[in-house]
């Protein structure tokens, strides 16, 4: 049985973060040798923690912004961040998905 047009979502957000992993020495660097699997792991157990249930934390394949890694996308919203702490979690966690704020010193912008 599919969802209908009028259902509630699964989840109020989705959070897809880059764990992808490229050669040491490749020339975009890769989100994984930044940190992204440790930093994921620890914000999804985090999420858990603080009751987000509605917010689903996936592990992405590349998101093409890996010179720029950690990095992740949030929706609906669209908005991208640079990570690259267990504090900058927090403050995304508590910032962005608790208090509805984008945390604009992690924001990604569209020309970078």
């Amino acid at each position: 049985m599919s969802a209908g047009a009028g259902d509630e979502p699964y989840f109020r957000c989705h959070v897809f973060c880059c764990v992808n992993e490229r050669p040491e020495n490749h020339p975009q660097g890769s989100c994984a040798r930044k940190g992204s699997v440790r930093l994921r792991n620890y914000m999804k157990a985090r999420a858990k923690e603080l009751g987000l249930d509605d917010v689903r934390i996936n592990a992405a394949g590349c998101l093409d912004r890996c010179a720029l890694g950690p990095t992740m996308v949030i929706y609906p919203e669209g908005v991208w961040y640079h990570y690259e702490t267990r504090d900058d979690v927090d403050e995304i966690l508590q910032r962005h998905l608790i208090d509805g704020e984008r945390v604009e010193r992690l924001a990604l912008r569209r020309d970078a």
